[in-house]
């Protein structure tokens, strides 16, 4: 049936315009080398190239206020000063004139990935964006993000297409948070998240980013979080939580469809992620992702601010997701030491309508 392969050049096409340390790191040359890494090395060839489009104002309004949507609306015809001004009542984030048109690229390009899966015209695909989405919430930009991607295109898959099951996996090495509070009371969609949080050390330094935020009414037991509490993860560690915790949940809840906040800054030379695991792990992680939903999956990308290891990433994802076989790790470990917790984790889990009712769940040291 085949891959899709959404990108678009104009996403290139902002970039910081004043001097501010933590937002630095996403400049545009994260999408340039990952495109080309994959036009080099033939896999974009392979893949079935879809346009992309622009979200429409009922599109990002599934996930944003009103409000805040005209907010944004205004940014291409501000000052420089006035960008900046804007900027400030945000966390992490800048804002360009172009960054707007970007931003409604991004998730177009989220929701033209899940209609061309959902019609059945390819059977998976990528979407290489920018900005990212998975950290802006309903009425903030924040994190480099401006519309949450993802979350957008969950709402949407389940309006147009009728979807019933949706699992969101977050690989990013930073916690989500706008995509977990979008479904923290949904039980249609089933969240999992592993992060950096260093006992709540690490941005963005939530507490709603630990273990025990499972989600709440209905949406009880749908919300997965595992707070990394130090760095240094390797190929191991990743696979052991994939198959002990987010598998088991995830083939109990059996998804109709599988978005994934494809971040790369889990990979080992990021300066974000600090963390030791190879790019091909994305190989391996994505094959296990591809048993459920009927191999129906969506891959969106985040974060990934090391310009070696993110192209590598990328074209392991996409690689596999076409097909071929995942390359074979070498030095296998074992997985870092974990402390079961039936008397937190499961008991909060236990009695809830969801998936992960039955489920003990491992927590690292």
């Amino acid at each position: 049936m085949g891959t899709a392969l959404i990108y678009d050049e104009e996403m290139t096409k902002y970039k910081l315009l004043w001097v501010d340390p933590a937002c630095k790191i996403e400049v545009p040359e994260r999408l340039i080398v990952s495109y080309e890494a994959l036009k080099n090395s033939g896999l974009a060839d392979r893949c079935v190239s879809v346009p992309v489009r622009e979200a429409t104002d009922e599109d990002i309004l599934l996930v944003h206020s009103e409000e805040y949507l005209e907010a944004v609306k205004k940014t291409p015809f501000m000052t420089l000063e006035d960008l900046q001004e804007f900027t400030l009542q945000y966390g992490d984030v800048y804002f360009h004139p172009n960054i707007y048109h970007c931003a409604k690229l991004a998730a177009g390009a989220s929701l033209q990935l899940v209609d061309s899966v959902m019609t059945g015209k390819v059977r998976n695909g990528m979407a290489l964006v920018r900005p990212p989405g998975h950290h802006s919430m309903r009425s903030a930009a924040n994190g480099f993000c401006v519309f949450n991607n993802v979350a957008i295109a969950a709402h949407y898959a389940k309006q147009k297409y009728g979807v019933k099951r949706v699992l969101i996996v977050d690989w990013d090495v930073h916690h989500g948070q706008g995509v977990q509070y979008s479904f923290e009371d949904d039980p249609s969609v089933l969240y999992f998240s592993w992060h950096r949080y260093e006992h709540q050390k690490f941005w963005p330094q939530l507490r709603e980013s630990d273990y025990d935020n499972v989600g709440k009414e209905k949406g009880e037991g749908f919300n997965i979080n595992v707070p990394w509490n130090k760095v240094g993860m390797k190929n191991s560690d990743y696979l052991s939580v994939f198959c002990h915790m987010l598998l088991p949940v995830a083939y109990e809840f059996n998804p109709d469809l599988v978005l994934v906040c494809a971040g790369f800054d889990s990979a080992i030379g990021d300066p974000e992620g600090e963390m030791c695991a190879s790019p091909d792990i994305f190989a391996h992680l994505t094959h296990l992702l591809m048993n459920l939903a009927g191999g129906k999956l969506c891959a969106v990308l985040e974060g990934g601010y090391n310009l070696t290891s993110l192209p590598q990433s990328v074209c392991q994802t996409v690689q596999t997701l076409l097909g071929d076989p995942a390359p074979r790790l070498a030095n296998l470990e074992v997985p870092v030491k974990v402390h079961l917790s039936p008397s937190t984790v499961a008991d909060r889990l236990t009695g809830s309508t969801g998936p992960a009712s039955n489920t003990q769940l491992s927590l690292p040291l």
